[in-house]
This record gives structure tokens, sequence and C-alpha cells, in this order.
């Protein structure tokens, strides 16, 4: 009972923490978030920084700099390369997904699966509640237009934050391991390296992922004879950054048109070639690479993309594996040194702070 007793006390302790770290970070979020993408993106573009900085001899505020101006370029380059092609078919696309709305209209008006009565008072009540919400209408638009700007100041402050931390990143580890001591900063100093190293595999993985997805599902469109493969393809890519969500948008666009161009045959197809490679991703591809490059067991990626889609959204879904990671590095880290102390053979590799 004693040992019960104490060791309830401590987990109460525990979950009373977790809340309330939970709402420090659900209040702080508006910084948190810019700073997590920042540190994201800098784990992809810190060895250009790094190379530049040692193989170049360029001043770290240049080298970041013309880092960030390089990535800027190549995102530019990409999207020039693929927006013609794209652009000059995107009318088709939402000409014939249009179309697919309206065959899809047009089949349940003309079945018994629901009676124009049905249609009739279900457009009736519709225009009703539109007319009885004019305030909520005009308060989404404002909710809008506020979530574009928030995007856009977003976007700016990471890319600024992106520059600030390849600067001067490189500095934070030894200033922290000097802060803290001779104890504890060498654990600190490793710990912050494995996780940063983590990190760095979470961006290139999520890209990996998407070319195979927009590789398989483009050349099933192609195979199925569904025009428009190629757009649909790079769409697909894309939209395979967003998870859930976006994966989903991509194949209701491939399956309308599908239905349009090749019938209703042909839209099923669509349809079970997307679901099938979705199923692939989902619970093979993704959680396979993700482990590997992650160090994480699958069904620690599935249980942390489920969890955090759960709880805080899409954000959460994407955030989910990286937070994953780095507890699992923390978490490994702390069991190599319990195993040392207690005489075990495992030693932590504790890098000694740089100068």
């Amino acid at each position: 009972m004693s040992w019960t007793a104490r060791w309830s006390w401590r987990l109460t302790l525990i979950v009373v923490g977790l809340v309330i770290l939970g709402y420090v970070v659900k209040y702080a979020w508006v910084v948190i978030f810019p700073v997590l993408m920042a540190l994201i993106l800098c784990t992809v573009l810190s060895p250009v920084t790094g190379l530049l900085r040692r193989r170049a001899h360029l001043p770290n505020g240049l080298a970041a700099a013309a880092t960030m101006l390089g990535a800027i370029l190549v995102v530019v380059a990409v999207g020039f390369t693929i927006a013609p092609s794209v652009a000059s078919q995107g009318g088709d696309i939402v000409d014939r997904a249009s179309d697919g709305l309206q065959r899809v209209q047009d089949w349940v008006q003309e079945s018994n699966f629901v009676s124009a009565q049905q249609i009739d008072a279900g457009l009736q009540g519709l225009q009703e509640r539109l007319s009885g919400s004019a305030g909520s209408i005009a308060s989404g638009v404002l909710t809008g237009v506020s979530a574009i700007t928030n995007g856009v100041v977003n976007l700016v402050l990471v890319l600024i934050l992106s520059f600030l931390f390849l600067k001067d990143g490189h500095r934070f580890l030894p200033w922290l391991s000097r802060l803290t001591g001779p104890t504890s900063g060498p654990h600190l100093h490793a710990v912050g390296r494995r996780s940063w190293d983590t990190l760095g595999g979470f961006i290139r993985t999520q890209a990996l992922v998407s070319l195979i997805d927009a590789v398989l599902i483009g050349a099933g469109l192609l195979v199925i004879g569904v025009p428009l493969a190629v757009p649909l393809a790079v769409i697909t890519f894309f939209a395979g950054f967003v998870p859930i969500v976006g994966a989903f948008v991509a194949g209701i666009i491939a399956v309308l048109i599908a239905l349009v161009s090749n019938g209703v045959t042909g839209a099923l197809l669509v349809l079970l070639l997307i679901l099938v490679v979705q199923q692939l991703e989902g619970n093979v591809l993704s959680p396979y690479l993700q482990s590997r490059s992650m160090d994480l067991h699958a069904a620690v990626v599935l249980l942390a993309v489920t969890l955090g889609g759960t709880l805080f959204g899409i954000t959460g879904a994407f955030l989910a594996v990286p937070v994953a990671a780095v507890l699992a590095v923390v978490v490994r880290y702390l069991d190599e040194v319990v195993d040392q102390r207690s005489g075990g053979h495992a030693e932590p590799a504790v890098t000694p702070p740089a100068g």
C-alpha cells in the first residue's frame, strides 16, 4: 500500500505537469509553431550552410543568406518549370471536375436513391439556413481572411527564423553546454545533436513518400487512360505534404475527372487505385521509411500520427512523428546513462562541447 501510494502520487504529479505543459503550448502556439517549422526546415538546409562555411570560408551570415536564397530559387525554379504545364491544363481539371460533380448530381436526381421532393426540401432548408446565417457567413469570411493573413505572416516569420538559425544555430549547443555546467552540459549537447540529426530525415522522408505516391498514382492514371495524368500526379505530390486532407482532396479530383472521361468503370478503377496506394503508404511505406529514418518502430509512427491528428488536427498529424522521434532520442539516451551507471556495457556517446 505504501509503494502504491508513493507511485500514485508521483504519477499524479506527472499528469498535472503534462496538463500544465499542454496549456502553455496551447497559449504559446502562435510562437511555438513558426519556431518548430523553422527548425524542421533548418535540419534540411544546415548541411549546405555548413559546407559553404567550411569549404568556401564564407562568414556565417553570408553562408546562411546564400543557403536561404538558393533554397528559394530552387523552389521558384521548380514552380516555374512545372507551373506552365499544370496551369495550361488547370482549367481542364476544374471543368472536368465540375462536370463530374454535375454527373453525380444528375445520377442522384435520376435514381430512386433520393427523390425530387427530398432534394427540393433539402435545398429549401439550406436556403432558409443561409438566410438566417448571414452574420455567421460574414464572420466566416473574416475568419478566412484572417487565416490567410496569419499564414503569410507565419511564412515570413519562418523564413526569418530559418535564416537566424542557420546563421547562429551552431553556437546554441556549445552555449547551452557552458550555461548548464560540466555535469549536465555534455548530456544536453549529445541529446541535442542526436535530435537534430534525427529531425534531418523527416522532410526528406516526407518528400520521398510523396514522390512515390505521385509516381504510382500517375502511372496508374496513364494505364487506365485518364487524361491530365501528369498534372494530377503533380497535385498528388504537393498534397502529400498535408496529411490526410491533401491525399483525400487529390483523390476526389482524380475520381471526378475519370468519371467524366472514362465513365463509371474508369472512376471505380481510379478510386481503387487511390485506395490501394493510400493503404500502401499509410500502413507500409510511410511507417517503414519513417521508422528507418527516425529510428522509430512502425507501430509508434502509426500511433503518434493517430494521436497527433486526433488532438491537434492536420498540424498535429504533421508534427507528431518528429516530436515522437525527439522523445525517443531522449528516452534512449537516458536508458544508456542508466545502463552505464548500473554497471552495463553501453555508454552514451557524449560529444564534448565545442569551444
